[in-house]
């Protein structure tokens, strides 16, 4: 049997799909009809033409379904059909809500960024969605509100594929997507291409390499190194250990990392895959670093108890540590590192939020015996 060849093809989030399906909905509730097909808004301010599987209005209810198409990469959501029902509401007018249904899941522990209760459908994707609405409904919204119900048939089949289970996402898959990309990052031709990027940074003479874990980290380490070349700036994903093998074999002098805390502790803590899938987090070295920078030892108990790294970050940030903790998490993220490739590089780690907002910029050079 002749083994199927994987390449780069990119597919759409689940939060994409979802937005196409409500933007074609909302043309549903403007005009009396869902079309067969929308141009979408995507987060990172690109569109997209979405088939529309779906279709119906009805007494200011419109019903679409948008199918997810992974690219190159399918996961367990490939094929998923991204379910969207708009309902006009006598609510506050201008006021956009979320529902979740069959199969999307729901919040039962925080750390995720969203209300226990509530629908997983994260932050990025809600405001996504709000947009696309807005952008073809804003008559209707002057004198409505609208409710938006986002189900996942088999979704609930779909997550036990998942950590969501884990991670106290309870009855279906999460509606996902920073910039509606899904880019088919455990390829081998993804891997190739990050040794390709470093390689091409050397081969101009550049002694400095920047990784980076996804497009929020890159953005953020970009505006914060504008000296830099931009041969210099290779997004990884989440191959860490490839990339610095690398480095090492090009002669790169000085690595940079800009990254958030869940994939800085995967680092922290020894891997060099840093996928979701590959090993949990561990959040014990997390509870460590929460009580050197003096957290009381209730709170490092239920870091340490928890799934994520964002809640051990939450719980920082409410006792006023986050800034602390988050270059502890540095430092040890450097250390982990140095132990791998001693006296290799000069060091440098430079921590984001969620929003690309800096939170730590710690530096370690090779001949130094502090960390």
């Amino acid at each position: 049997m002749k083994t199927r060849q994987r390449g780069t093809r990119k597919g759409w989030t689940t939060g994409a799909n979802a937005a196409a399906a409500a933007r074609a909905a909302a043309l549903g509730l403007v005009s009396g009809a869902v079309p067969a097909e929308v141009e979408a808004l995507l987060p990172n301010g690109s569109r997209v033409r979405f088939a529309v599987h779906e279709g119906a209005v009805a007494e200011g209810v419109a019903h679409a379904v948008c199918i997810k198409d992974a690219g190159d990469d399918p996961d367990c959501t490939d094929g998923a059909r991204i379910t969207v029902d708009l309902r006009l509401t006598s609510g506050s007018p201008d006021t956009i809500s979320f529902r979740g249904g069959e199969g999307v899941g729901r919040i039962t522990m925080p750390g995720l960024g969203l209300d226990v209760g509530s629908p997983a459908i994260n932050p990025v994707p809600r405001r996504n969605i709000a947009e696309n609405i807005r952008e073809v409904a804003a008559a209707l919204l002057r004198e409505h509100a609208i409710e938006v119900m986002i189900s996942v048939p088999g979704g609930a089949e779909m997550a036990k594929k998942t950590l969501n289970d884990r991670l106290g996402i309870i009855g279906g898959i999460s509606i996902l997507g920073t910039t509606g990309i899904v880019h088919p990052y455990s390829t081998a031709a993804f891997r190739a291409s990050v040794v390709q990027g470093i390689e091409v940074a050397a081969n101009q003479g550049q002694q400095c390499v920047v990784l980076t874990t996804g497009g929020r980290t890159e953005k953020f380490v970009i505006a914060s190194l504008p000296e830099l070349a931009p041969a210099c700036f290779v997004q990884m994903g989440d191959f860490l250990g490839p990339a610095l093998d690398t480095c090492a074999s090009v002669g790169i002098q000085q690595v940079i990392i800009g990254g958030m805390v869940g994939k800085l502790t995967k680092m922290a803590q020894g891997e060099i895959i840093t996928h979701a899938k590959r090993k949990a987090v561990d959040t014990g070295l997390l509870a460590a670093l929460a009580a050197e920078c003096g957290a009381p030892q209730a709170v490092c108990q239920a870091i340490g108890e928890a799934e994520t790294a964002r809640f051990a970050a939450e719980q920082m940030e409410s006792l006023g540590l986050g800034a602390p903790f988050y270059r502890a998490l540095a430092r040890r993220t450097i250390t982990t590192l140095r132990a791998r490739y001693p006296d290799q590089f000069d060091w440098r780690v430079m921590v984001c939020d969620f929003s690309g907002q800096p939170l730590a910029d710690v530096r370690v050079d090779r001949a130094s015996t502090k960390q």
